[in-house]
């Protein structure tokens, strides 16, 4: 076999463990030069070096020769090839990105920097970016903090960035019993506050993310700005016939492997829409990272089965607690989204007789707003800084027939909203569903 390419040997030369330890400080990272060899970067000690591939990597980076001279002649390259397609991670996301960021030559505080933190009650992972305001970032069922890459990218330039893998997801502490509930999760992010030693921030959170974020505002309203929710997974309202099995069912089954490796996996691929591509792929990398162990498994099933489970209505129940929340929201809703549908959207403007006025004044005061975005996480992230920092303008609106109010982000010009629609108590939809669509 060939010397390594000079390329590889100069990202390995500019590993800078302070942007990215492995947990136990040793990782194999496969770097592939699509058409050519393969070579492995093994990393030991708060040092890296290049040797030949050789058993299981931890991650494996693939690229064309081009593109990793680009990425060793540019401090930026290996993100931006990553986000531009040009350079797949896959198995290992944490590995894979935390090495990128390592190389990256940059030695700024606001580098892209990956790191585990020890709070009160569990110890978390964390990949955090940029400076100013703090923004924490919140995945969803399943996920884990490599879903905000986009998004720490998109804010980084205005924001401190904060996405952590939630307790029982990632690499982050899977504890064996814990609750699972949102409550649990709450609990989680003030704690990580508290080490952080951050009195307030913006939360932006992702389907079980979306949810958290909403129990962090109503639970610790003081340590919360504002809220942008892609998608919450908010309690069910419909019937729940399931509900008496699920309740009877524990979550520690998980600890005993139902199905084989390959089983799992094949059920997952085949579910999952172009799940051998790009981001799609990293997901379900990510997903079956963590299922496919005991604890991961078990903390999986007592989420899903806490979300499933919690009460909409009644002393307690969500709906009635969401009339409490003091932050103010900005609601992102997928109208293809199947899992979390946009009907969602018809129930929050019906939190109290006076959401509606509040919910469309100027810089989203007091009161949830709903908008609708695509799968493309480019509209969500171009939205999503305006209305944390309020330095965007509001998108004008137009009438619609069957009573409804739509605020069309993609072709109405921006402005102010009509006065007569402050006095409408109408609800909002958003129809963007346009892939790419910026």
């Amino acid at each position: 076999m060939t010397a390594p390419p000079r390329a590889l040997r100069r990202l390995a030369g500019r590993y800078d463990h302070v942007a990215f330890e492995p947990q136990g400080g040793l990782a194999r990272v496969r770097l592939a030069v699509l058409g050519s060899d393969t070579w492995d970067v093994v990393i030991d000690g708060g040092t890296a070096c290049v040797a030949s591939a050789e058993g299981d990597a931890d991650a494996t980076l693939a690229a064309d020769a081009q593109t990793w001279t680009a990425i060793a002649e540019d401090v930026r390259g290996g993100m931006d090839a990553y986000r531009a397609g040009r350079l797949t991670v896959r198995r290992n996301l944490h590995v894979g990105v935390g090495f990128l960021a390592a190389t990256s030559g940059l030695t700024g505080p606001g580098r892209l920097r990956f790191r585990m933190v020890a709070t009160r009650r569990a110890r978390l992972s964390i990949m955090e970016a940029g400076s100013g305001r703090p923004v924490v970032a919140l995945h969803g069922l399943g996920g884990t903090k490599g879903s905000f890459i986009p998004t720490v990218a998109a804010l980084g330039g205005r924001f401190r960035v904060i996405a952590i893998d939630l307790p029982g997801f990632g690499d982050s502490d899977k504890p064996i019993g814990a609750s699972y509930d949102a409550r649990f999760f709450a609990r989680a992010v003030s704690d990580l506050l508290d080490t952080l030693e951050l009195d307030r921030v913006h939360l932006i959170g992702n389907s079980l993310g979306g949810r958290v974020a909403l129990e962090v505002g109503l639970q610790y309203p003081d340590r919360v700005d504002r809220l942008a929710l892609l998608c919450p997974s908010l309690a069910w309202r419909r019937e729940r016939p399931w509900a008496p099995l699920v309740t009877l069912t524990r979550p520690e089954l998980g600890l005993v492997p139902l199905a084989p490796r390959g089983v799992v996996e094949a059920i997952v691929r085949r579910l999952i829409p172009s799940s051998d591509e790009g981001w799609s792929a990293a997901g379900v990398d990510e997903f079956l990272r963590a299922y496919l162990t005991p604890a991961g498994r078990a903390a999986f099933y007592a989420t899903a089965r806490q979300i499933y489970l919690e009460e909409p209505n009644g002393e307690g129940g969500f709906w009635p607690r969401l009339r409490g929340l003091e932050a103010d929201a900005l609601f992102v809703w997928g109208r293809r989204d199947r899992l979390v549908p946009v009907a969602f959207a018809r129930h929050g403007l019906v939190m109290s007789s006076s959401t509606a006025d509040t919910c469309l004044r100027s810089s989203l005061r007091a009161k949830p707003t709903m908008w609708l975005a695509s799968s493309s996480p480019r509209p969500s992230n171009a939205r999503t800084a305006p209305a944390l920092d309020g330095s965007g303008k509001r998108p004008g609106c137009r009438r619609q027939p069957a009573a409804e109010a739509f605020i069309d982000l993609g072709a109405a010009p921006s402005g102010p909203l009509p006065g007569g629609l402050l006095r409408e108590r109408k609800r909002l939809t958003c129809p963007i569903d346009r892939a790419g669509d910026g």
